[in-house]
């Protein structure tokens, strides 16, 4: 079964907008603290953004562009995009675990990805 679905990548000019969400169960929800990363071809994976109960994190490339919440009534994680690059292109993931930062995280559940495309 599948526990942690995204939804929300699509083809976007650069400098435009986009809004990932990320639904979970309970469980997991109410568990675990919940992030994206990211895969771009030829790439590793890398992180995106997580948020806990201590508030959210960000990595530097996207810091100041994307911003991380959570719905606890929805049970879904969002990530809102903005001021999209080329560089951003990629699939994203959703995660949740007890910890999504490096240098070892420890993942529990994935998503099965969404594409984001971002044309200069």
């Amino acid at each position: 079964q599948v526990q942690v679905v995204e939804s929300g990548g699509g083809l976007v000019q650069t400098g435009g907008s986009l809004r990932l969400s990320c639904a979970a169960s309970r469980s997991i929800f109410s568990t675990y603290a919940m992030g994206w990363f990211r895969q771009a071809p030829g790439k590793e994976r890398e992180f995106v953004a997580a948020v806990n109960w201590s508030g959210p994190n960000y990595s530097n490339s996207v810091k100041g562009r994307f911003t991380i919440s959570r719905d606890n009534a929805k049970n879904t994680v969002y990530l809102q995009m903005n001021s999209l690059k080329s560089e951003d292109t990629a699939v994203y993931y959703c995660a949740a675990g007890l910890n999504l930062l490096g240098p070892q995280i420890q993942i529990s559940y994935w998503g099965q990805g969404t594409q984001v495309t971002v044309s200069s």
